[in-house]
């Protein structure tokens, strides 16, 4: 197990490495905190999971084409809360748009990220979570004030158009279990 200090440490790093992507607008570099066989996921509705399974899978899906239209967003972390005794950190954060205009909307609710770490400090699993119906509506809203992003209108028209995202599952049927 690694000590308190360790996980805070790597705490640090992992906000670090957050602000990096979010000033880049390209979240890859964080596959380098997990493990070659991870598994990352979460839930996309009342139909959905999504399951990325391996460090490649995660790098490409879950921080490549899931962050796809979202280079204006920024992840803030409000709150982390570290278990020593299970290797695991919660974090919550808030979904927040850069709008063209200088404003921001923020996604009403909570949303967080869970993970377990191994020995060596990498992650051997993430689950996030957030309030899909709030996301639904900003997006909603962000169509509506012509402020979403060229790339994430071709990702909805896509999605509108049935196309078979890589990671989607049918509700309860990825190949790992969200829970």
């Amino acid at each position: 197990m690694a000590s308190r200090e360790q996980l805070e440490e790597w705490t640090q790093r992992w906000l670090q490495a957050n602000k990096d992507g979010e000033v880049a607008g390209d979240w890859k570099l964080l596959a380098e905190f997990y493990t070659d066989d991870a598994t990352y996921g979460w839930n996309i509705g009342p139909k959905e999971d999504v399951m990325c399974i391996g460090k490649d899978e995660i790098r490409d899906v879950a921080l490549g084409l899931e962050m796809e239209g979202l280079e204006n967003w920024n992840y803030e972390y409000q709150k982390v809360l570290i278990d020593e005794k299970q290797n695991e950190i919660v974090g919550f954060w808030k979904q927040v748009a850069n709008k063209e205009d200088g404003t921001r909307d923020e996604i009403y609710g909570i949303g967080g990220s869970w993970f377990r770490l191994n020995d060596q400090l990498l992650i051997e699993w993430q689950r996030d979570f957030f309030d899909f119906g709030h996301v639904q509506k900003a997006f909603i809203k962000l169509i509506e004030s012509g402020d979403l992003t060229p790339t994430m209108q071709k990702r909805i028209e896509r999605s509108m158009a049935g196309e078979q995202l890589p990671g989607y599952y049918p509700l309860g049927q990825s190949p790992v279990p969200i829970w």
